[in-house]
């Protein structure tokens, strides 16, 4: 059994028939619609597809909500369960072939595919794991020419996004998880309201089983950037860093040092030109 959740908060139609028709048209057998709106009601546009679920819960957080699915997946012994963001949408087999990588490699707990804007430019939403620097300089110091630099090497630019990798740190837009792994490492962190989830999940995930970009399989992601637009958006992604380095350490996190350098150094294997500031950086 394949299982989806998606999270509304007040989408337009069009972005919820975008998602909810990828999902009808796949192997999805079952997906949970968690709507948190407050300026709409996403139930009569999830009434049109009979895989839906819907449920209506007030805003708690974009973990919280997937949360609400992912436990009715395990209840009911899924073998798989994707994350999506309400935004996204596809025109390939996307979750026939993710779950047919799963299926021909036990080792990997988690994969995501290319995410690409909608006028097919890639988003580059493969990254290290994070350093204080990493996620507080781009944002706060303009210093554009090291932070272009860094953030190359921090978002994996060097990489091409051609090639299936094993990747610490993967989107949260679009996730697809083995659900025994879930089990194992359990699901999102509830106290992270938005953002910095899935850098949490990834990280717990990553500590039993590999975490893959897969790029054979490719969604289109609209990515408003709200925290770009909106100081409100921006207070809630700067809580969550600070909770998140909080929790894993701030500038001593031996863990994260080990998980970049076994990435770059796969890599590095295979061929891949590694820019001098990741090697130096690891």
């Amino acid at each position: 059994m394949i299982s989806a959740s998606v999270v509304f908060y007040n989408n337009s139609e069009k972005e919820m028939e975008n998602i909810l028709g990828s999902l009808q048209d796949s192997p999805v057998d079952v997906v949970y619609v968690i709507d948190q709106s407050t300026s709409c009601d996403a139930g009569s546009v999830c009434s049109r597809f009979d895989k839906v679920i819907y449920e209506k819960y007030p805003n708690r957080g974009y973990g919280a909500g997937h949360n609400s699915g992912i436990r009715k997946a395990l209840d009911a012994c899924a073998t798989y369960h994707a994350v999506i963001n309400p935004d996204i949408y596809w025109e390939m087999p996307v979750i026939a072939r993710l779950r047919d990588y799963m299926d021909a490699h036990a080792d990997c707990g988690l994969v995501m595919p290319k995410i690409l804007y909608p006028d097919g430019e890639i988003q580059r939403l493969c990254k290290l794991l994070p350093t204080p620097t990493d996620l507080f300089g781009r944002r706060f110091f303009p210093l554009k020419g090291y932070n272009r630099r860094r953030n190359a090497r921090y978002e994996m630019h060097w990489s091409g996004y051609d090639k299936v990798m094993e990747v610490p740190c993967l989107s949260g837009c679009f996730m697809f998880f083995r659900c025994d792994v879930l089990r194992d490492v359990g699901i999102f962190d509830e106290r992270f309201f938005l953002y910095a989830e899935d850098m949490d999940l990834c990280r717990r995930i990553g500590e039993v089983s590999k975490t893959m970009f897969y790029p054979h399989a490719e969604v289109f992601h609209a990515f408003r950037r709200d925290s770009y637009h909106s100081m409100k958006y921006l207070l809630i992604h700067t809580g969550s860093i600070i909770k998140y380095f909080n929790k894993w350490g701030w500038f001593s996190d031996p863990a994260r040092k080990r998980a970049n350098s076994r990435c770059l150094s796969l890599l590095e294997e295979a061929g891949c030109p590694i820019l001098p500031q990741a090697s130096a950086n690891r």
